[in-house]
């Protein structure tokens, strides 16, 4: 008998993923079981964001085998540092229209979500335009100001500029995603990092390493194959933004300028993208940190790490994403009760997926690095990195969903006072003084990661249960 529930249990939840996978749209998450709808929006958007880390991993991969593999990681590492701002922007626009949108999706006016999204694709092109110029131009200066030797960051040059140049598609793929995570499709958030990575993993190796006659681009194709990935990615979602059958039902007339719901937009985006820049610059202080302290090499077995880390974070960060929008679409629905206990059903499965990376991340530490670079000092410092950062992992599990509560109830100011409190008061003084004061170097970076982020973690926890984000209106 007991055989008989388990195959009927298992044979529900490879039912529950299938849907996932295929898309629910029509789902209504604002009623129904909690663990399906959790699960129906958690398993889309955990593949979107390891979708989203592989881009990092694919030119990782390739460039940590060119010749001058340690300045070509610690170029990719260093930009990829520096589009965190970028990421930032974009995610905290991303938040916003996942909040507004899911809000109104919540009170069944599709009309005022398609406004809204479209308001907020306004204000993104309008900020990328000054991040894209700026790069461009200041490329090598910007390597150089991240702690890159004179001769590595000449060599990463034109990879900055291309990167900075098409930073555009790394805006419009988290926003527009962000706008069908609100409506609840995140089956299409996740295609669409479907896309966008198998033209990347297509490309990379051709325009990297060559094929035929062709010799290749070395760094610079690797910047080229992802912005076409990206921008591929773009277009798809574009396709299904405008298509008649979105809820959203969106035209081009929602793209003429209303003030009001721009001001409406900026009020809950502001503090969330002030919250990921604070973050943000966090990790370019870090980054240089580690660059001054143990050098070239040193540089290179951080970047090497963080991007392995982030790998196994984008898809617990992916799947704390089904928070923000069950809290939005619930708030909308005056369902308090249940916004709170998605929360909850959220976290307990995000600390289950976190506790299992931090033993992968353990056991296979060093053959994972040895894997993306032949420089076996980086590989040394890397598995060390590694070993250290993964040691908060179930904490950083509880702290996503946290963060992603607050924001998909429009409370973006509690998450950036946290932030603020975390990153710039105690983990940049904690990683200088451990690095400097007591001489750890790049060891001394490594171990206040963990610390800032389990403390980070519990006081975004106590505010959750203090429940001022129930009563703010977006």
């Amino acid at each position: 008998m007991s055989s008989i529930k388990s195959q009927h249990k298992l044979s529900y939840y490879f039912k529950i993923v299938w849907q996932a996978l295929k898309g629910e749209a029509n789902y209504d998450y604002t009623s129904g079981n909690l663990k399906k709808a959790v699960l129906l929006l958690a398993i889309p958007m955990m593949l979107e964001m390891v979708l989203e880390s592989v881009f990092a991993l694919v030119d990782l991969y390739f460039v940590g085998h060119l010749e001058n593999s340690s300045f070509a990681v610690q170029t990719v590492g260093l930009t990829e540092s520096v589009l965190t701002i970028v990421y930032s922007i974009s995610i905290g626009l991303s938040m916003a229209a996942t909040a507004i949108v899911a809000r109104r999706i919540g009170e069944k006016n599709p009309e005022a979500a398609a406004r809204a999204g479209a308001q907020t694709l306004l204000i993104s092109l309008g900020i990328n335009l000054i991040i894209t110029i700026f790069g461009v131009i200041y490329a090598k200066e910007i390597l150089l100001l991240m702690g890159s030797s004179e001769v590595s960051a000449e060599y990463g040059k034109t990879f900055v500029q291309i990167m900075m140049g098409g930073s555009f598609s790394i805006v419009l793929l988290f926003l527009i995603n962000g706008i069908f995570r609100g409506i609840g499709d995140a089956a299409i958030a996740m295609k669409s990092l479907w896309l966008a990575n198998g033209v990347n993993i297509i490309l990379a190796p051709i325009l990297i390493s060559g094929i035929g006659n062709f010799d290749g681009w070395g760094l610079t194709g690797a910047a080229i194959a992802t912005t076409i990935g990206r921008s591929t990615g773009v277009a798809y979602q574009l396709w299904h933004l405008f298509s008649p059958k979105s809820k959203l039902q969106m035209n081009f007339g929602h793209f003429v300028p209303n003030f009001n719901q721009i001001k409406a937009v900026l009020k809950v985006a502001s503090p969330g993208v002030m919250q990921f820049v604070i973050a943000s610059c966090s990790w370019i202080f870090l980054a240089r940190l580690v660059a001054e302290s143990g050098g070239d090499e040193a540089s290179a077995g951080y970047q090497t790490a963080l991007r392995v880390m982030m790998f196994f974070m984008l898809p617990a960060w992916g799947f704390s994403n089904a928070a923000a929008t069950l809290v939005g679409q619930n708030l909308g629905a005056k369902q308090v009760e249940r916004a709170t206990q998605s929360v909850y059903t959220t976290a307990k499965y995000n600390v289950m997926y976190m506790a299992i990376v931090m033993i992968i991340s353990y056991v296979f530490a060093a053959d994972i690095m040895q894997f993306f670079t032949n420089d076996q000092e980086v590989v040394k410092i890397a598995t060390r990195a590694l070993y250290i950062l993964s040691a908060g992992y179930i904490f950083y599990g509880v702290g996503m969903v946290m963060v992603s509560a607050f924001n998909g109830a429009g409370d973006t100011w509690t998450p950036t006072w946290i932030n603020f409190f975390g990153f710039w008061l105690f983990q940049i003084p904690f990683a200088y003084f451990l690095a400097n004061t007591m001489n750890l170097k790049e060891t001394g970076v490594f171990i206040a990661i963990p610390v800032a982020e389990t403390l980070i973690s519990i006081a975004g926890l106590i505010l959750f249960k203090m429940g001022r984000w129930k009563k703010v209106k977006v």
